[in-house]
């Protein structure tokens, strides 16, 4: 009996377009200093990416479940370093904007 889901499977997304990032900053001391949803075509959210200062700046942590063996994996995550770039310019880009009108420089 042939796969009857292997139709969808043949099926590519050629643009990805992030439509949407909202940001909550994390004001209490500490690596992690936002977390945030980003929504694709208007049509899929991700929630709870997290936004952490890492050696070497900020970068974007993808949402993880901790397994049964105490192992944190991603539940949701880029497939190419193309859409990885694409989402973390997103959300970096959002995060800065967000930081820079809640700066009393920008008054």
């Amino acid at each position: 009996m042939p796969n009857s889901s292997s139709k969808y499977l043949k099926r590519t997304v050629s643009n990805m377009n992030v439509t949407d990032v909202k940001i909550r900053r994390m004001y209490q001391e500490g690596k992690m200093k936002a977390i945030a949803s980003v929504t694709f075509d208007q049509a899929f959210v991700i929630h709870d990416m997290k936004i952490v200062e890492g050696v070497n700046g900020l970068f974007l942590a993808m949402p993880s479940r901790r397994t049964m063996d105490g192992v944190y994996r991603d539940i949701a995550h880029p497939i190419s370093a193309q859409a990885r770039e694409l989402v973390q310019q997103a959300v970096l880009g959002a995060y800065h904007e967000a930081s820079q009108e809640e700066s009393p420089a920008a008054m």
